[in-house]
């Protein structure tokens, strides 16, 4: 059920912290109190769009918030969409609305998307609008609203899966039959693509980058080739023969005939060899360097360079970012060929997937028409002892599930393969009619009660929300109404926001909304009557701006009449 519901700056609601009872709650007051409010903000909690337009005057920031006690055969949905209820059972529902157009859902105080409350809402709430009776003009929703009554989850799920392989093996044989009328110009461009990337010869995928490092090192070969040799002369090889081994090995020679002179001499002699060594293993590495990088002509070994880059960069432009996309296009574009050529015998292969798959949603379809057809009886009979408890004791009413077939196969629709209405009679000796299409506002309040009813009893409906449902009824239908609603919170929590003192009267919890001034601003604050102030409010909605005492004695009378 709806514990409380929070409500900032929205519309001339500054502030309202609204506590519910389970049973049977109205809410009434004057026009432009504020009771919309309470809708709209329910709506928002449900995911309604943005919903700027409802934001405070002169404000930059409101905010809904539900704490609602998830009923036991919902936790296990709340969780299975990621929001598990607390250890006490309890989820509260935010969204927060900003003058910038933004918009900000949480879930247990966790930020959540908006498509989170679309689909966690309708497990909590059921909010039924005036705007919603207008629905069921649309025959469309009818196959929905059925399902919502028929034990039909897993027939719906299976058949709306194969619908969906339906679907996408559609879409394929679609843009198999399109490249087939283009095949012999669509071959040609394929193998002119392939061929240009396999004339490339690619093999590995860094070749690129040594390439590019190959190219550096040739374009500074002269500098490299100054220095190197500037190196190589000094150290060990020069036409003058002064080089630095040259002079060490003469300096060693000649230190090594003072050996036995000189104290330490041969030690000396030892380190100038090493010296010597290690000089030439220097020069004949760099000598090496240069030898690597100068084989052959610099500048012809240059040009092919460029050119091999350039012509990778070309394939990198038409085909891929790097050698290695280039490679998995050039596969891609192998496949397609074999698809092309191999295209009739493809053509027949999704052909046959697909009637394989049409007769499999054939029989999901024929599952889920059984157990429409068993519902739409059941739902027949409630709503039918319904109407007439609701003073139409002449209606007759149908749901009638209907297979589509044309030219003997079955129409396939994303909710099946039949057609579902709701038809109805409302005088003796008329014919049935679709819904939306013979009843008037006030049948039309009427028979959403009754589906409602029949709804809540099947899916255990933790709180049903009714906007005015009393809408184009007489006073005698509002009695009815009231006593339906009031029954109906036997299974569910029920709140209505009505204008009719009969329903008012009815109900064992009244909210009243009520407009004052503050500070210069109108604000609006709800609060809970009873006994001479709902007497009061109950003879005010009997009687208008000027209350008569017949009518509070009226209201009086409504009142005894429903504590017996």
């Amino acid at each position: 059920m709806l514990e409380n519901l929070t409500i900032d700056n929205i519309a001339v609601a500054k502030h309202m912290d609204i506590a519910f009872r389970d049973g049977f709650t109205v809410i009434t007051g004057r026009t432009g109190a504020g009771k919309s409010i309470v809708i709209d903000s329910l709506l928002l909690l449900c995911g309604a769009k943005n919903g700027r337009e409802l934001l405070r005057t002169g404000e930059d920031r409101a905010q809904v918030s539900g704490i609602f006690s998830v009923p036991e055969s919902a936790r296990d949905r709340a969780a299975a969409l990621g929001y598990p209820p607390d250890e006490d059972g309890v989820l509260e529902l935010c969204r927060i609305i900003s003058a910038d157009g933004r918009s900000q859902a949480k879930i247990n105080r966790r930020t959540a998307p908006l498509s989170a409350l679309r689909e966690l809402a309708p497990l909590l709430l059921n909010v039924q609008t005036q705007n919603e009776r207008s629905d069921f003009a649309d025959r469309s929703k009818y196959p929905a609203l059925l399902d919502s009554f028929a034990d039909d989850r897993e027939e719906a799920g299976e058949y709306g899966r194969l619908y969906g392989e339906m679907a996408e093996l559609k879409k394929k044989i679609a843009a198999h039959r399109e490249a087939m009328t283009q095949r012999d110009m669509m071959l040609d461009i394929l193998k002119y693509q392939k061929k240009e990337i396999d004339a490339a010869r690619l093999s590995a995928d860094d070749e690129e980058e040594k390439l590019q490092r190959t190219r550096a090192k040739l374009r500074s070969l002269e500098k490299v080739t100054k220095y190197t040799g500037i190196v190589i002369r000094a150290l060990s090889e020069s036409e003058k023969g002064a080089t630095a081994a040259y002079l060490l090995e003469r300096a060693e020679n000649a230190l090594s005939q003072l050996s036995g002179v000189v104290d330490g001499a041969d030690e000396m002699v030892s380190r100038l060899r090493s010296y010597r060594y290690e000089i030439i293993d220097i020069a004949e590495r760099v000598r090496d360097s240069l030898d690597e990088d100068a084989v052959g002509d610099p500048a012809e070994k240059l040009t092919q360079i460029e050119a091999r880059l350039a012509l990778i960069e070309k394939l990198e432009r038409k085909y891929g970012a790097t050698i290695a996309e280039v490679k998995a296009k050039r596969a891609e574009i192998a496949q397609k060929i074999a698809e092309l050529e191999d295209g009739d015998f493809r053509f027949s292969q999704l052909e046959k997937e697909l009637s394989e798959k049409e007769a499999e949603a054939a029989e999901a379809a024929e599952r889920l028409r059984e157990k429409r057809q068993s519902a739409a009886e059941r739902l027949t009979g409630e709503i039918a002892e319904s109407l007439r408890f609701l003073d139409m004791p002449k209606v007759r009413f149908r749901v009638t599930v209907t297979p589509l077939f044309e030219n003997g196969s079955p129409v396939f629709r994303a909710d099946g393969c039949d057609e579902v209405d709701f038809l109805i009679s409302v005088n003796a000796g008329e014919e049935m009619g679709s819904l939306g299409r013979v009843s008037s506002g006030g049948e039309l309040s009427r028979i959403t009660l009754a589906l409602k009813t029949a709804l809540a009893k099947k899916n255990e409906s933790a709180t049903l929300i009714f906007d005015e449902i009393d809408t184009g009824v007489s006073g005698g239908t509002s009695e009815r109404i009231g006593i339906m609603l009031n029954r109906l919170s036997e299974n569910a929590q029920v709140i209505s926001v009505t204008h009719s003192p009969q329903i008012a009267s009815i109900a064992p919890c009244h909210l009243l909304i009520e407009k004052s001034e503050r500070d210069g601003r109108t604000e609006s604050a709800v609060r809970e009557i009873t006994g001479d102030e709902r007497t009061a409010e109950i003879a005010r909605i009997i009687g208008g701006i000027d209350v008569t005492e017949k009518q509070t004695e009226a209201a009086e009378e409504m009142l005894a009449k429903n504590r017996t």
